[in-house]
């Protein structure tokens, strides 16, 4: 038995009581690698924490289409409105195409709406008045189930409001709490830009959509929002909700046929406009997460490699330090692989000590930015193994040299080191 343990070394649990003992007897030292691994994996932990969160929120909240809706646009669901933008030089959607593809859409049994919208608007009722954040809508009658809102009070836009433009409006739960928060607001002219609109009904509440009310809204006929802001430079939206789940593949394929017919494009001409539904949606974001993660990866992986150079360093000097110890164990008839697994498994050590740190707190920091973000608490397992499992591999990589230069040591002039 003794001598199995000899050529063995000493027990795992007694390798790992020595490495935790070796690593508390240099507290300071210890520390600081300790944080230098802990801010790599605190880098892409935190920023993997906050894009789950994002993505279950995304997928839990995205409704503003509908389930059997999609999105006909001049620009794509997410793009750059800065100096470059590749869509900024595409023809506007007018109302005349707009109103073309929804009669070329007709037979499909689909409802159809039109929209255009002016945002950051401020409302006023009498001596009362908004913030600047209500959005005003120029839609029609489909506009409120293509949009999953119901009616809470009055009634919805009617076709014949479109027809003659009348300045009648149909306002969120928001916008009438903050204006008529007692009281029928049916009948009340209420003004935006100047313009007095006549309220003829209310919105059940809707709540928020990642962090923004959905409820500070104005609804009036897209032809009076016409007649009031005029058409130039104005790109009509169109949404399209499909009468079931199963139609809405061959729906959408339609739409993009009428669309290519009202912009006049021929076959080699590419699509100077944009279809999207909630998935579209949810694959943007994904793109714009995959490049979040591999930036916050680039990072961290940056900030292990230090950490790697300074468990490298800390081991070196360890290594120097218990050189007699080391020459002490060979001459009783320690092996070289038990001597290379100790200082191997010390290594491992202060890494996953440093790894758990990070994690701990990339989840914690991560998951409190999401909260500020509206979005729910998550617990990233694939990136939390990930990030173990490279922490892991950070201590053997740089731990393994000062490891073998242990193991090779000559037990004769380690015993002679002074």
């Amino acid at each position: 038995m003794n001598e199995t343990k000899r050529n063995l070394g000493l027990p795992f649990a007694e390798i790992l009581r020595m490495a935790w003992v070796s690593v508390c007897t240099h507290k300071l030292r210890s520390a600081l690698t300790m944080l230098g691994i802990a801010i790599g994996v605190f880098s892409v932990i935190g920023a993997m924490t906050v894009i789950t969160a994002l993505q279950a929120s995304i997928e839990e909240q995205l409704n503003v289409l509908g389930s059997t809706s999609f999105q006909v646009s001049k620009y794509p669901a997410i793009h750059s409105h800065g100096p470059i933008n590749p869509y900024a030089n595409r023809r506007n959607i007018n109302i005349g195409q707009a109103q073309r593809a929804k009669e070329l859409l007709a037979d499909t049994g689909a409802t159809i709406s039109l929209n255009v919208g002016r945002y950051g608007r401020q409302v006023f009722f009498e001596d009362k008045k908004t913030n600047p954040n209500n959005s005003l809508i120029g839609t029609d009658e489909a506009f409120i189930a293509g949009r999953s809102f119901n009616i809470a009070l009055g009634r919805n836009l009617t076709a014949e409001d479109g027809e003659f433009g009348r300045a009648v409006c149909v306002i969120g739960s928001d916008t009438r709490d903050r204006l008529i928060p007692v009281g029928d607001p049916i009948g009340a002219v209420i003004r935006v830009d100047g313009q007095g609109y006549r309220v003829v009904g209310v919105l059940e509440r809707k709540g928020e959509l990642f962090g923004n009310s959905q409820d500070n809204l104005v609804v009036i006929p897209i032809t009076r929002f016409l007649q009031v802001y005029g058409r130039e430079n104005r790109s009509i939206g169109i949404n399209v909700q499909a009468r079931t789940q199963a139609e809405m593949g061959a729906t959408m394929d339609r739409a993009y046929g009428a669309m290519r017919v009202v912009r006049g494009l021929q076959p080699e001409d590419a699509n100077d406009f944009e279809i999207f539904s909630n998935d579209t949606l949810v694959q943007a974001f994904d793109k714009i997460a995959n490049v979040v993660g591999a930036g916050a990866f680039v990072i961290s992986l940056i900030a292990l490699l230090a950490a790697g150079v300074g468990i490298m360093n800390i081991m070196l000097v360890s290594v120097t330090e218990r050189t007699k110890e080391i020459g002490i164990r060979k001459s009783l008839g320690a092996q070289r692989r038990a001597i290379l697994k100790q200082f191997l498994i010390e290594a491992m050590v202060i890494a996953q000590c440093g790894g758990l740190i990070g994690i701990a707190l990339g989840v914690g920091g991560g998951n409190l930015a999401a909260k500020a973000m509206e979005a729910g608490a998550v617990f990233p397992v694939t990136w939390t193994i990930v990030g173990f499992a490279f922490c892991s591999a950070i201590g053997i990589g740089f731990g393994f040299y000062p490891a073998w230069k242990a193991a090779g040591l000559d037990p004769i002039e380690a015993l002679r080191f002074e």
